[in-house]
């Protein structure tokens, strides 16, 4: 019997996938419990229609990384920390502080799970942030690091 599966099952099939399986198992298993339906030619229509808006979403959503990406490699973020007065900061710049910067200065929203700062930032200068943006997509943003009220 030729089934859709609509949940990954272990060792069988992902979920979206059309198989041959033994009758007994899909009328006694499989479709019971939810994990797959008969493969109908309806059934198959609205799964391809599914997977059609699916990839037309992650296509977008990839465009919008990529412009994001443009606008933060084209200028630096600036960053203005407490400092003394050789230029090594009270403290360090965090990523919770770059993605707050981002946020007020591009207006774009960036998780701080998704930056990545190489080395600490504890001294006055600029430095390198890699943004990871979407799954094939990251941006090299550039920090600008600059102590706070003439210190």
């Amino acid at each position: 019997m030729k089934v859709l599966f609509k949940k990954d099952v272990a060792d069988v099939a992902r979920a979206g996938q059309v198989k041959d399986v033994a009758d007994g198992y899909a009328r006694n298993y499989l479709i019971p419990r939810g994990l797959a339906v008969a493969a109908t030619s309806g059934a198959l229509k609205q799964v391809a229609e599914l997977q059609a808006v699916a990839a037309r979403h992650a296509a977008e959503e990839e465009q919008e990384a990529q412009a994001l990406k443009q606008k933060l490699e084209a200028q630096p973020i600036v960053i203005e920390a407490k400092a003394g007065s050789q230029g090594r900061l009270y403290g360090s710049v965090t990523t919770a502080d770059v993605a707050a910067a981002i946020q007020k200065q591009v207006g774009a929203s960036v998780d701080r799970r998704d930056l990545d700062i190489a080395d600490p930032v504890r001294q006055v200068g600029s430095y390198a942030v890699a943004a990871r943006l979407h799954r094939g997509v990251t941006a090299t943003v550039t920090i600008d690091v600059r102590a706070r009220g003439g210190a």
